[in-house]
């Protein structure tokens, strides 16, 4: 970890565990220091209310930006550029619409935000960010994870890693 900064797949991994411990550290502290700012703990599904029929149901930022970067790389991988940027234009405004002002959604946004896979959907179908996430879930503590994910060095060292994580 750490290591060949050049290769994308490496920096894709080096980013999202940063963005990952970023954000657990950040957590850690509000809830030591600023407790009267830490979000209000979620409750179990079983005890969630339900929605009711008559709710619209939630933007999903991640799963919308998700699906918008798949189906634009489709296009862009058939040659339809002029489609995938009418359809990326398209997109952007309905992520407007529901409060994200994204002022232009292209390639270099993506490029962009998909270097940090760390949220659900950044970097479309790519399984960094699912594996790494999944890893930190099934470690104790930040320092656990980061000395579980220590040694990779190649996308493969992540996937062999991530298969024994899961397999225990």
């Amino acid at each position: 970890l750490g290591l060949n900064y050049n290769d994308p797949q490496l920096r894709i991994i080096n980013e999202t565990v940063a963005s990952i411990i970023d954000q657990e550290i950040a957590n850690r502290v509000i809830d030591r220091y600023y407790p009267e700012f830490a979000p209000p703990p979620t409750p179990p599904a079983a005890l969630a209310p339900d929605p009711s029929p008559s709710d619209p149901p939630q933007f999903d930022f991640a799963a919308e930006m998700a699906a918008t970067r798949i189906h634009a790389e489709e296009m862009l991988a058939e040659g339809d550029i002029e489609g995938a940027e009418a359809y990326m234009e398209a997109r952007r405004q309905i992520f407007v619409q529901n409060g994200y002002g994204i002022r232009i959604l292209n390639q270099a946004y993506f490029a962009f935000y998909g270097a940090y896979a760390s949220q659900p959907g950044a970097a479309g179908n790519d399984p960094t960010g699912p594996m790494l996430r999944d890893i930190q879930a099934n470690t104790s503590s930040p320092r656990a994870f980061m000395e579980t994910i220590a040694p990779i060095t190649t996308f493969a060292d992540l996937e062999r890693i991530w298969g024994e994580v899961m397999a225990n």
